[in-house]
C-alpha cells in the first residue's frame, strides 16, 4: 500500500529535529536501551503497528530475542521485574480509553519502585513519542522502517 503522503515529520518545516532531540534526551536519562526497545515494541503492537524485526541473520543475532515474546510478557519468565513494570506502564499509558483509571496507582507505584523520577519521566515521554510515531505512520500509511 502506497503512503498517503510524505512523512509529516519531513513535510512540516522544523518538525523532525525536535522529535529527534526528544528521543536523544530520553536515551540519555539511564533507562536501559533494552527496556526502551521492549516498550517500543509493546506500544507498537497495541497500536497495530508491529515493528518489523530484522530478517538478516547477522542483524537478527544482534537483537534482544525477547522482543519476539513481548506480546506475552505477562506469562513469559524472561523479563526482569523492572522490565515488567515498564511494560505494564506502557500498556496502561497507551490504552487510555480502556478504563476509568487508565494508569492505576498499582501500575504507577510498581514502576516508581524500579525507576527514578527522571527515568519515569523518560519512560512516559518515550511511550508518548512511540504512540505519536505510530499515529503519524498509521494515518499516512508509511511503510514500516528499520525497527531501530
Amino acid at each position: 500500500m502506497a503512503p498517503r503522503m510524505n512523512n509529516p515529520s519531513l513535510v512540516v518545516p522544523d518538525a523532525l529535529l525536535p522529535l529527534l532531540d526528544l528521543a536523544k534526551a530520553i536515551n540519555q536519562i539511564g533507562v536501559p536501551v533494552r527496556t526502551l526497545d521492549l516498550v517500543r515494541m509493546r506500544v507498537s503492537q497495541i497500536n497495530g503497528r508491529v515493528n518489523i524485526l530484522p530478517t538478516d541473520p547477522d542483524a537478527a543475532a544482534q537483537i534482544d530475542q525477547r522482543l519476539h515474546k513481548v506480546d506475552a510478557w505477562h506469562d513469559a519468565d524472561c523479563f526482569t521485574e523492572s522490565e515488567r513494570a515498564a511494560l505494564a506502564l506502557a500498556e496502561a499509558a497507551t490504552r487510555l480509553n480502556d478504563k476509568e483509571d487508565p494508569v492505576p496507582d498499582a501500575v504507577w507505584n510498581d514502576a516508581a519502585r524500579h525507576f527514578t523520577e527522571p527515568e519515569l519521566g523518560a519512560l512516559i515521554l518515550h511511550i508518548g513519542l512511540v504512540n505519536m510515531w505510530n499515529c503519524v505512520n498509521v494515518s499516512t500509511r508509511q511503510a514500516p522502517g528499520d525497527w531501530r
